[in-house]
């Protein structure tokens, strides 16, 4: 069985995925000011070595958990679904499957509660 990392086309389509990401989320007015005194390079890095862990390809990543990555940063529902759509919309751009965005979609959601700190 094929691996989700495997299916979006691995490493080239990670690095594509999150760069046009971020674009999106420095655009989007809902989510942009979560970004704005943060070093974007870095922070696409980590967010390239995160999804590919989480999507099942070679796992380097040593950065925080969720929980504590997140913790009073004052995100909500809304900023929540706000990154999740960008994300779709990402991977929906990038050609993608429905299947798979929406297998993304569940493991962003299985996280919900970690970066809400609830």
């Amino acid at each position: 069985m094929t691996t989700l990392y495997e299916r979006i086309g691995g490493e080239a389509a990670v690095e594509a995925a999150v760069d046009i990401f971020y674009d999106k989320i420095m655009a989007d007015d809902r989510i942009k000011a979560f970004f704005e005194n943060i070093d974007m390079f870095a922070q696409a890095r980590k967010q390239k070595l995160f999804l590919t862990m989480v999507f099942g390809g070679p796992s380097e990543y040593t950065g925080r958990d969720m929980r504590s990555a997140h913790a009073g940063m004052g995100i909500d529902d809304g900023h929540f679904n706000a990154v999740v759509e960008n994300l779709a919309a990402t991977l929906r751009e990038l050609g993608v499957s429905d299947e798979d965005i929406t297998e993304v979609a569940k493991i962003a959601e299985s996280v919900r509660g970690d970066v809400l700190n609830r």
